[in-house]
């Protein structure tokens, strides 16, 4: 801080004068594109008359001043016609009603020094919203006659100020990003999903022979969500001073202290603070949870979870029971349909505060074997909590210590831990109790136990949690002699940032990928040569990766040639180290480039837009007999730098050989017939399903296989979620939440036919997504909004179809995008206590056309053969 001292002393008024103000705050709402006429909003203007009070013997520079608001109007802040205007013929007595019109036109002092405004006297029993604007009034005041920075309070908080000082002007530049509020929001832990915001403030002070002839604020936020710049929001808050005249004004007051002065004027008079205080608005007439919950229910039926109005009507839920409380949560709970109580438990669990998360642990019984389902739906929404804290995790550690009717429950919420830990982890929580408990137990899991399903389980956990700590115990566990815990640990090896896959770490992978101490299966080689290749590479790694194709076991030939070509045409991170080394014509010979098979990998992009990139990737590897053994798919969004994994579908088959008399491959020949399915959504990895493992389970479901897809997740998840007030230098404050609702049905199955010697995997994967995003002003007395937002419908199938009646076998690969609606809307709103209401709505519809993606050519060929065959 830069202390004003020397001979430029601070602003001071003159005594027995009283200086007349005339003043007016607006706030106007809007997108930022939109023009100022077209802003939703309103303006309270009046006249402020200020004049000392005292004056400190010792120090001239510190004075009290008495401030007096009157001739209140409130007004809309754009112009409207008659018939719009819902402050036409209203006055302010009617808008604020007696009470507070009477205490917003009651004097108030301010301790004025050096320019700084260092307490601020006032009834502390006038209501928040009065007091507030009171302090909207005195903030007009801060200035120094020095240029300089420093951090200073006003209304809207403590803030880093600039100053630039001329003979006749000041400027007072806010860093609002610095800004310490006394109301802390929350947001998304991932900035792909999540929301920006961008705010200037600046107060232009004029003066005449020291005296604030006339000083004008301007302050702009702006909100927008990141996967769609567009969909913003915008607060354009102004406040103006004027100096009217000056009068002969009142005496000056003696006394010795500012508080002995204070008390002897009014001794109701408190020092309430210069910042903005929190304000209860309480809503009349709104519906309370079971009112919304009746009108939103029918939306949520199973069968509506692919249509728009579905996470719609989750938002409009998540909203009320974020306000209600745990009484009212459990009626809703235990008057539920069957059908539509997993929707439920989404929401409740979704909404995220003390009373919800307390009603869904009571409602839900965890010691009896029903209720599956519901069990899950409310870990998985744990796991895509937007802001969880240590008492979620807390519960679900108890959960787990305690009696679980079902092992699969008993994996889930330790997996989902792990997705908890690296979210409280990311924001800097670590350290908390129950955070540190559950990594000490985690890191110690895998090791703890002796039972195969609970390695797993403590393994898929590590995956979710990606604690640095947790990379050597994934590579202790690449090289098991348990092909899932292998693929398990390597995968999960993939997700890090390639700065802690260490020089240790990689000897492990390319030990496992040249198989120097063993033989591993092929799925395990193919994983491992990834996260070799993702990981930042040595040219030698490079060169050995490329001089061992062409001795492998065939299939796998073709997919790391596959994987090479893709690294080169998708010009990823390694495509400059793997040209170098091709330069070597050794590594890059016609019989090694020019291997057969059906295994593949490919890289596309989904969607490029300005604000967000998609991209999608399959890999899939067959084994030589021609029987899927991984198929793999990956969907990203990248935006400003920030990464999501958004999906991550794969598919495992092994032991199928003997259903074709065909011979495994090297090292697969003692493996168990089995084929399931591991889905990863957003970042956090979900139980794995098996469709069949064993012989006689893969007998029995072979005769019985229907084609139909198993459900791999389904439900409603909270993917954007931004709650923040923003407090205005007038004293206003504006209440944004922006929230993303998603419906998902994911399913996968896998059809067999031994008659056509035919095998068809699929994946498809239907979605809703409904963002809303919101911004609010509302005094108690007056409100307005705006509210931005958009819809969409998609559907994405997946499906492999393989003929292995001859060598090599023909697969085709189909990736399809069906057209989709896309919705984009924007309604403004302001309200009086009254009743009067002025609304607009407007929105824009388009359809964006279906597509296959591109596959490779070779995919393209195939699938003309299988399809003519097939004809």
């Amino acid at each position: 801080q830069i202390p004003v001292i020397g001979a430029i002393a601070g602003p001071r008024l003159d005594n027995d004068k009283l200086y007349r103000y005339s003043y007016s705050a607006e706030v106007g709402l809007n997108r930022p594109t939109g023009s100022t006429r077209g802003n939703t909003g309103f303006r309270i203007s009046s006249d402020v008359d200020i004049s000392l009070v005292w004056r400190n013997p010792q120090i001239q520079d510190e004075q009290l001043l008495r401030l007096q608001i009157s001739n209140v109007q409130v007004e809309s802040a754009g112009k409207r016609s008659r018939k719009n205007n819902i402050f036409h013929g209203s006055s302010a007595e009617s808008i604020l009603g007696k009470v507070k019109l009477e205490a917003l036109q009651r004097p108030f002092m301010v301790l004025w020094k050096m320019g700084k405004i260092r307490s601020l006297y006032a009834h502390k029993a006038e209501p928040a919203t009065i007091k507030n604007l009171k302090r909207g009034v005195a903030s007009m005041l801060m200035m120094q006659l020095k240029s300089g920075k420093m951090s200073e309070a006003d209304a809207s908080g403590k803030c880093l100020v600039e100053y630039k000082a001329t003979k006749d002007q000041v400027i007072r530049t806010k860093h609002l990003d610095t800004c310490k509020t006394q109301e802390m929001g929350f947001t998304t832990h991932s900035p792909v999903l999540g929301i920006s915001g961008k705010s200037t403030s600046e107060t232009v002070i004029t003066l005449e022979n020291g005296i604030i002839k006339s000083a004008d604020v301007e302050e702009t936020h702006i909100l927008s969500i990141n996967a769609r710049q567009k969909a913003a929001a915008k607060v354009l808050s102004r406040q103006s001073l004027t100096l009217k005249k000056i009068e002969v004004g009142p005496t000056e007051v003696a006394g010795k202290d500012v508080a002995s002065v204070v008390k002897s004027l009014d001794d109701k008079h408190m020092s309430v603070g210069v910042m903005v205080e929190k304000v209860k608005t309480k809503c009349k007439g709104c519906p309370n949870l079971m009112d919304t919950w009746k009108a939103v229910r029918s939306q949520l039926e199973p069968e509506s979870l692919s249509k728009a109005e579905a996470p719609r009507s989750f938002l409009a839920l998540l909203h009320s029971l974020r306000k209600a409380s745990k009484s009212e949560i459990l009626t809703v709970l235990r008057n539920c349909s069957k059908t539509v109580l997993p929707q439920l438990v989404d929401a409740v669990t979704s909404a995220q505060t003390p009373s919800s998360h307390s009603a869904i642990l009571e409602f839900l019984d965890f010691s009896k074997k029903e209720g599956l389902v519901l069990h899950e739906r409310f870990l998985y929404a744990c796991g895509f909590a937007s802001h969880p804290t240590e008492t979620m995790l807390q519960s679900l550690l108890d959960l787990a210590q305690g009696k679980i009717g079902s092992t699969e429950i008993k994996e889930s919420i330790v997996i989902i831990m792990g997705a908890l830990l690296r979210k409280l982890c990311l924001k800097g929580a670590c350290e908390l109790p129950t955070v540190f408990k559950v990594k000490v137990m985690l890191l110690a899991g895998p090791d703890s136990t002796q039972m195969e399903s609970e390695v797993l389980m403590y393994l898929l956990a590590l995956k979710n949690a990606l604690l640095p700590e947790g990379v050597p115990v994934l590579a202790k566990y690449a090289e098991s002699e348990v092909g899932a815990f292998s693929t398990i640990a390597i995968t999960a090896l993939q997700r890090y940032d390639p700065q802690l896959i260490t020089p240790e770490v990689k000897k492990t992978l390319n030990r496992i990928y040249h198989q120097n101490k063993r033989i591993y299966e092929k799925n395990v080689r193919a994983a491992a040569a990834d996260v070799i290749m993702s990981s930042s590479p040595s040219y030698m790694e490079v060169k050995n990766l490329l001089l061992s194709i062409g001795h492998l076991p065939h299939e796998m030939n073709k997919y790391m040639l596959s994987k090479v070509q893709d690294i080169l045409r998708f010009e990823m991170p390694a495509c400059k180290l793997v040209r170098q080394v091709m330069k070597d014509m050794v590594s890059h010979n016609y019989d090694r480039f020019s291997k057969t098979g059906s295994s593949s990998a490919f890289s596309g992009f989904m969607a490029r837009t300005a604000d967000v990139t998609c991209t999608y990737n399959l890999d899939i590897l067959y084994s030589g007999s021609g029987v899927l053994r991984r198929s793999n798919m990956n969907i990203y969004g990248q935006s400003n730098n920030a990464f999501l994994h958004g999906l991550q579908v794969t598919i495992e088959a092994q032991g199928l050989e003997s259903l074709i008399a065909a011979t495994p491959d090297e090292g697969e020949e003692e493996l168990e017939s089995f084929a399931g399915m591991s889905a990863l959504l957003f970042d956090v990895q979900l139980r794995p399903v098996t469709f069949f493992k064993g012989y006689s389970d893969l007998m029995s479901k072979m005769f019985s296989i229907s084609g139909d897809p198993i459900s791999v997740v389904k439900g409603l998840i909270l993917l954007t979620d931004h709650s923040q007030v923003i407090p205005l230098q007038s004293g206003l404050r504006a209440s944004a939440e922006f929230q993303g609702g998603l419906a998902i049905d994911i399913s996968g199955g896998m059809e067999f036919s031994l008659w056509y010697r035919e095998s068809k995997t699929s994946v498809n994967n239907r979605g809703a997504l409904v963002v809303i995003g919101n911004v609010t002003v509302d005094t108690g007395f007056v409100s307005a909004g705006v509210e931005v937002g958009f819809e969409t419908e998609a559907t994405l199938d997946f499906i492999t179809t393989v003929q292995f009646s001859e060598y090599p076998f023909l697969v085709c690969m189909q990736m399809d995008k069906t057209t989709f609606p896309f919705r984009e809307t924007v309604s403004k709103q302001e309200k009086l206590p009254s009743g009067q209401t002025f609304s607009l709505k407007r929105s824009r519809d388009q359809l964006v056309p279906g597509s296959e993606f591109p596959l490779h050519q070779e995919n393209s060929n195939m699938c003309k053969k299988v399809f003519e065959q097939a004809w």
